[in-house]
């Protein structure tokens, strides 16, 4: 039996396959841009946007346009020098083809073209050729205008000369490939973000972004830079100072900005760029940046008696509460972590990142003192809110508005006290919570109905929150208190699930409470505990057959391909369900669909919240244009 096992499964060398050219990424897209949705959309712009953005780090490109067509074609120019068009001595092939066509083939292995860049892997524009159903480059460069096409990774024409030109630069144009990514539809809030972003971390950059579909086109541009950003952040958290706090210096061919606001806030808030890559995993430069601000810090106060002997060291922590920071590097040689780059591993940026601050913040200090005492003695107070943590939120909560330690009245909790096993259900409505709590299972699932729209804490106060009946509830049944109060030891339930209709009143209520969360429980999202339940919109009912949709996307394709006889109810809300609808439906672990929250990019969440929830309209109605294909009109 073994030995003919052996033989059926025999691995020879005949059997290895060598997958020619860009055959790989078509085979394995996800190992090159990490999925073929949204995300892996996204990725295939950004490849061709880090090589114009690297133009633009070494001095040669001041406007680059990203242009998302009708027909999702994406083109990004530049005003850079123009792709390399030559025949590559070793090869004899033409460079521009040899950079379409071939993994690892690029001008940023060395430092002789680029000396500082973001896309170091030589993979970016060759995977966007291979992923896509047709690509175009045209360049501008020698006085002449060269253009060649490429589809599916190899090429459709010859590099030719097609007119002159007296400018220079890159035009890419691409599709991606439908057999790969299925349904197109890109991300604007994400692109939109991406790019506002860059323009930032390269003050004075014009990046112009244009959706056709939307006919709305924006431009970024900020001469301040990653100072402006971070006052553009902080401005909504009470600054403890008038003014960011900005850094610059260099060592060994590495450029440090830094950019702080303290603030009076309780949240830190900390990005670290390498390269103007976001680096949402940190490393060596947030490292050394966190390091040098904790030690300078104490000895600044101890040596200008600001802390006195009795005071204990300043701990990290509570420098950086409330602190709003930019750290952004520029390396020639960064060693990041993988394709996705979310980690710099370079040790000497470490070192380096914390010269630069010592230096530079001690020369600021001695202009203005005053900062340095705001800071620190600021510090003092949250070290000592922390060492008396216990003390203080027993006596807050004695004597504030949630003194009460008893459960809200409306809330059908369940018989499991372990948090672990146990969720809570936040649904919109009383009628809609009557038939939730009749349909549940009881072990392990609690009811907390609300009634009418949640307060929007974007545009509200700490005390209007904590007069609001409904925002009270949900705080006190989740049991975890909010902001400085915060302890995730006393969640009572593992999963959070808000259950609203399926319409587009459901959804702005999930928007309300998930701000709620986002602005004052941001760890619950952060540990994976918030969820947001898909009931369904329609049930249709042929013959003895009942089948739920979630859309009218799903209702329409049932109805091109089923004729005859058939019913179709539209559910107007949860409270339409009877009890074991919409536990068959929605609330059934074994059937039910639930999409977790994730925070990806704390930066462009808080940017999204703001827009959609804060009080600039102008900001939202133009959100809203570009962002929604519902939009059939301007009279929004």
């Amino acid at each position: 039996m073994v030995a003919k096992h052996q033989e059926s499964q025999a691995y020879e060398a005949d059997q290895i396959k060598v997958l020619e050219d860009l055959e790989p990424v078509r085979l394995r897209p996800g190992m090159y841009i990490g999925s073929t949705g949204q995300s892996g959309l996204m990725h295939l712009i950004e490849e061709i946007l880090d090589n114009s953005i690297d133009e633009a780090l070494s001095g040669f490109c001041d406007e680059i346009r990203v242009t998302v067509h009708g027909d999702n074609r994406v083109t990004v120019t530049d005003n850079g020098r123009g792709m390399p068009v030559g025949i590559h001595p070793e090869t004899g092939i033409p460079a521009l083809e040899l950079v379409m066509m071939t993994l690892h083939a690029g001008g940023k292995f060395d430092n002789k073209s680029y000396h500082v860049a973001g896309g170091l892997h030589g993979v970016g524009v060759s995977v966007v050729n291979a992923l896509s159903e047709n690509l175009t480059v045209e360049v501008h460069r020698n006085g002449k205008i060269y253009h060649q096409e490429f589809s599916r990774g190899p090429k459709t024409t010859e590099l030719e000369i097609v007119g002159e030109s007296a400018r220079t630069g890159t035009t890419t144009t691409f599709l991606p490939d439908s057999q790969i990514f299925g349904e197109i539809h890109y991300n604007f809030p994400q692109l939109s973000h991406r790019l506002r972003e860059l323009s930032y971390l390269n003050g004075g950059l014009k990046i112009i972004l244009e959706n056709e579909a939307a006919g709305i086109t924006r431009e970024f541009q900020n001469v301040g830079g990653i100072k402006s950003f971070v006052a553009e952040l902080a401005a909504k958290r009470e600054p403890l100072h008038p003014n960011p706090i900005y850094l610059k210096g260099a060592e060994q061919d590495v450029e440090v900005e830094i950019a702080m606001q303290f603030t009076k806030g309780y949240d830190e808030a900390i990005y670290a760029f390498a390269n103007n890559i976001n680096t949402v995993d940190g490393g060596t430069h947030l490292l050394g940046f966190k390091a040098a601000l904790t030690k300078f810090l104490n000895d600044y106060g101890r040596e200008k008696k600001i802390l006195t002997k009795a005071d204990p060291n300043l701990r990290g922590e509570d420098i950086r509460e409330g602190l709003v920071a930019i750290i952004s590097v520029k390396i020639p040689n960064p060693e990041f972590e993988g394709q996705t780059k979310t980690k710099l591993g370079n040790p000497e940026v470490q070192s380096i990142t914390s010269d630069v601050l010592v230096e530079q913040l001690n020369l600021i200090f001695q202009k203005d003192p005053k900062i340095a005492r705001l800071i620190i003695e600021k510090s003092v107070q949250s070290g000592r809110a922390r060492m008396a943590a216990s003390k203080a939120r027993t006596l807050a909560r004695r004597k504030g508005p949630l003194a009460s330690t008893s459960l809200p009245g409306k809330l059908a909790d369940c018989s499991s006290r372990d948090p672990d096993t146990s969720e809570m259900f936040i649904v919109e409505g009383d009628s809609a919570g009557g038939s939730a709590k009749q349909g549940r299972n009881r072990e392990f699932q609690a009811i907390l109905p609300l009634r009418g729209k949640v307060l929007n804490v974007e545009k509200a106060g700490v005390a209007k929150l904590l007069d609001n009946a409904e925002i009270k509830a949900m705080i006190t049944a989740i049991g975890t208190g909010i902001r400085d109060e915060f302890s995730l030891d006393k969640l009572r339930y593992n999963r959070l699930i808000i259950m609203a209709d399926a319409d587009v009143d459901g959804g702005h209520i999930c928007g309300l409470i998930l701000t709620f969360f986002y602005r004052y429980l941001p760890r619950l999202i952060q540990q994976g505990c918030v969820y947001i339940a898909k009931p369904p919109l329609y049930q249709v009912k042929n013959g003895k057959q009942t089948i739920y949709m979630h859309s009218d996307e799903e209702l329409e394709a049932y109805r091109r391909v089923n004729a005859g006889n058939y019913t179709v109810k539209r559910f107007k809300g949860l409270g339409e369900m009877n009890p074991q609808e919409l536990w068959e439906t929605t609330m059934d672990p074994g059937k039910r669909v639930l999409k977790k929250i994730e925070i990806r990019d704390e930066l462009e969440a808080d940017d999204i919240f703001s827009t959609l929830m804060g009080d600039d309209v102008a900001k939202r109605r133009a959100f809203i244009m570009e962002n929604s294909d519902k939009v059939t009109s301007l009279d929004i």
